[in-house]
């Protein structure tokens, strides 16, 4: 029997739709996938079969008298690759809505059985080890796919208002934060960076800020989409040495706009993911997160607050609760549990914090009329805290210069980015969002390692 392939995802959209069932379009299919499990028996066996278009499996039900090869398929083990031909049915009265009566199963590639993945519950710990194999399994198939998703919601609502997609340097020679924790990219063996491939020490972007401002004095609205790295030597559940990040620049935009686009973005994905992935987040609801629709529901329906940092470090001082870090004080970086107590005490939902201390944020930032703060905002939610920094950036060079020398920056790599407030510079602003971060927002995963394919970590290389 010759039939096209069929994937697990349009049998169980057709099923829903009433497709199949109404018009009987399929009596005949063939599947193509994985074993997940297999149950045999004497004269009638079940497998589970997944074929990675889909979050749930197919029922694949073969008995000793449709199918000529039945002993052999019965030892096939978890893990192994087949091609299955059979009937669909229709079980509307069962939890599997549909199966498939085999009457072929072919063999496509053996699993042996040293397959580390069985019918058990194994350790997010563990599963990071093998790397190769875990996708594999319920919760990072999940995982992945709502990634896959969500890269494309990212793309679908910056492209739907405009948005041009520029693809920043991955190697520089800035430091856009001025943190100096980057990955050197050389070719030599020895610290002359003069003699070396560019002619100068040159990096792993930390950011692709800087360059994205140059595009937005041309295309007014951008947005950068991609890989970053910190050498910063971390093992906490939410540092990795390589992340991607989505930056957008607009011109003409101050503080107040820049927020409402962040505001939109991220209601915009929750949406998005909710209406794509139904099974996956119905998942991560029971299994990883129960609080997760709560809080999925509370940024859609809210609108985000703001707070000025002031304001803030006053709460924080007057707070009738035991912080790990009671040195509250003006001045000071926030923790975690500082700002989740904001955003799950005190405002109930997700709140904008704006005006920061000069000092502890970066030097591109505008300077307030009071000579003390930044036009920055972090937006802060409910179980997570900071999801997404921001700021209007400073357009004024006799500002951005003095900023410069107050902190002992160099100029001379930098003077293209002087040039965009000399030539024709109005004022912008942008945010950076760590594509990760939001991935363990919107999944309930509380460890960066287990949304990044191949995690990259200190001490950690194993793929």
């Amino acid at each position: 029997m010759s039939l096209e392939y069929t994937s697990v995802r349009e049998l169980y959209e057709c099923t829903k739709s009433g497709t199949v069932i109404e018009k009987d379009q399929i009596s005949f299919v063939m599947l193509q996938g994985w074993v997940r499990t297999n149950r045999a028996g004497k004269n009638i066996s079940f497998i589970a079969l997944n074929d990675g278009t889909y979050f749930a499996n197919a029922q694949i039900v073969y008995s000793s008298d449709t199918l000529a090869n039945y002993d052999e398929v019965c030892r096939f083990l978890t893990g192994t690759a087949i091609s299955v031909i059979g009937k669909y049915i229709a079980t509307p009265e069962n939890k599997q809505p549909f199966e498939i009566q085999a009457t072929e199963i072919t063999l496509e590639g053996a699993c042996d059985n040293t397959y580390p993945l069985q019918k058990k519950r194994h350790t997010f710990e563990y599963l990071r080890e093998i790397g190769h194999l875990r996708p594999r399994t319920n919760t990072f198939s999940a995982v992945f796919r709502v990634r896959s998703v969500l890269a494309m919601a990212i793309h679908t609502f910056f492209q739907e208002q405009g948005f041009v997609y520029v693809h920043t340097p991955i190697i520089t020679g800035n430091d856009a934060e001025g943190a100096g924790e980057t990955f050197t990219v050389t070719t030599r063996s020895d610290a002359k960076y003069d003699e070396d491939f560019f002619g100068k020490h040159a990096s792993l972007t930390v950011s692709g800020q800087l360059q994205g401002e140059a595009y937005a004095m041309a295309f007014r609205d951008i947005y950068t989409f991609g890989p970053t790295f910190r050498a910063e030597n971390s093992n906490t559940s939410t540092h990795a040495a390589e992340f991607w990040m989505i930056e957008p620049e607009m011109a003409f935009a101050d503080l107040e706009y820049n927020m409402g686009v962040i505001e939109d973005m991220i209601k915009f994905c929750i949406e998005y993911v909710l209406e794509e992935c139904p099974e996956e987040m119905k998942f991560f609801a029971e299994r990883i997160d129960k609080t997760l629709m709560e809080r999925l529901d509370n940024i859609r329906n809210s609108e985000f607050r703001r707070m000025t940092y002031t304001e803030a470090i006053e709460i924080l001082k007057n707070a009738d609760v035991k912080f790990e870090n009671s040195d509250i004080h003006w001045g000071m970086d926030l923790n975690t549990e500082h700002e989740r107590y904001l955003t799950e005490k005190v405002v109930n939902g997700p709140v904008f914090l704006i005006d920061y201390p000069a000092e502890i944020k970066a030097f591109y930032m505008r300077l307030n009329d009071d000579g003390k703060t930044v036009a920055a905002c972090d937006l802060l939610v409910p179980g997570v805290g900071e999801l997404v920094g921001g700021s209007q950036r400073e357009e004024r060079l006799d500002m951005l210069e003095k900023k410069m020398d107050e902190i002992g920056m160099k100029k001379d790599g930098l003077q293209w980015y002087l040039d965009l407030r000399r030539y024709g510079g109005c004022v912008h602003s942008g945010f950076g969002l760590g594509f990760e971060r939001l991935v363990m927002y919107v999944t309930g995963m509380e460890n960066i390692r287990d949304v990044v394919p191949f995690a990259r970590t200190p001490r950690n290389l194993l793929f």
